[in-house]
């Protein structure tokens, strides 16, 4: 994917969790950008880690900085007790102007994530990032499984909030599936 498509799905993803109302901190779009990818199938390029809060992509990060330089995005200072947000720019509007095709193939997985991702804190995206890291890393595997590994990563989650982030995601990938087949037949 070229970058001017990968940055217009970028700006489309933070109008989009901004509208389901998400707070758009950094956390927040690194995890609706792994879902993109690990999940639905977009092909971003961002390679992630497991790390503090779960997957995490230095990369991504490194490409919001430079989004930001280029005023494509900008910093919104929340009051306490939220952090910074990042928001969209006149400028990132024209840039979705540029690419049509690729806003209209991948806008319904986009709509889908941010909508299960709008209202969630940190903590909670932290804990279903981890539990589709963990699906991804062992298909097959079943709930319970699952849910131990988290913990094992995770030793502050408990093995019940696996459990239920685990059951989210599988519910999340059956409801992604229309979605998910669209996206290979365009």
């Amino acid at each position: 994917m070229k970058q001017i498509q990968r940055d217009g799905l970028l700006v489309e993803l933070i109008d989009e969790l901004t509208s389901y109302g998400s707070w758009c901190g950094e956390t927040h779009i690194q995890k609706a950008t792994y879902f993109l990818e690990a999940m639905m199938g977009i092909p971003l390029g961002f390679p992630y880690v497991l790390y503090k809060h779960g997957p995490f992509s230095f990369d991504l990060s490194d490409e919001l900085a430079s989004m930001r330089a280029d005023a494509l995005l900008e910093w919104e200072i929340k009051p306490e007790p939220y952090g910074n947000a990042l928001k969209t720019t006149n400028v990132s509007a024209g840039l979705k102007a540029r690419v049509p095709r690729a806003l209209a193939r991948y806008r319904p997985a986009i709509s889908f994530v941010a909508g299960k991702f709008g209202t969630r804190g940190v903590k909670d995206l932290e804990k279903i990032s981890t539990a589709l890291y963990v699906t991804n890393e062992a298909p097959g595997r079943g709930c319970e499984a699952r849910a131990r590994r988290i913990t094992e990563l995770k030793p502050h989650i408990t093995l019940d909030e696996a459990k239920e982030a685990v059951s989210f995601v599988d519910e999340m990938f059956r409801e992604a599936e229309p979605v998910i087949r669209e996206i290979g037949e365009t």
